[in-house]
């Protein structure tokens, strides 16, 4: 796979599940501190996590979730790295049940479910696919306008006070 192979992901995600417009982003607020939060968590034990390897991360996210609702692998070792892969953990903590086993029963419990179906899942995953293409589009104006480590200047800046110890977080929104 080449990098544009790799970051059409993006406009495939957008295609599919749609985006949240600027301004509109208050109705998400709890999924996105938790992602954002464990984002900047990791990013302040290893600074070379940064907004490059933010961005990385987040495709390497999706297509994990597209997997997980599809079956449908893709080869992104070419990608990887330690630096994206402590971010794209760090994310999937925040909402996924294929990472996380509190979301997962938190999930199970709340749907009256057995098991995560990919139908299910699918569907559950609208709300954090569209958060995290929001995300990126942060990350890339802050690394536009503020460089290399713009994105993670601006969040410690805004969420930086919240953020007190190194537990992942999660937020279940469905």
């Amino acid at each position: 796979m080449q990098l544009y192979q790799f970051e059409k992901i993006y406009s495939r995600m957008e295609k599919e599940f749609g985006k949240i417009k600027r301004g509109n982003e208050d109705m998400y607020t709890m999924v996105l501190f938790a992602m954002e939060s464990n984002a900047l968590k990791v990013h302040r034990n290893f600074p070379t996590s940064n907004s490059r390897k933010m961005r990385e991360a987040i495709a390497l996210v999706l297509y994990d979730l597209k997997q997980n609702y599809t079956g449908e692998t893709s080869d992104t070792s070419v990608f990887r790295n330690a630096d994206n892969e402590r971010l794209e953990t760090a994310l999937l903590m925040a909402f996924d049940p294929c990472t996380n086993p509190e979301v997962l029963e938190s999930l199970k419990e709340k749907l009256q479910v057995e098991e995560m179906t990919p139908e299910i899942l699918k569907d559950y995953y609208k709300i954090p696919i569209m958060c995290l293409l929001r995300i990126k589009e942060s990350v890339d104006t802050f690394e536009k306008h503020r460089g290399s480590n713009g994105y993670f200047n601006y969040i410690e800046s805004s969420l930086g006070k919240h953020v007190k110890d190194d537990k992942m977080k999660y937020a279940i929104m469905y």
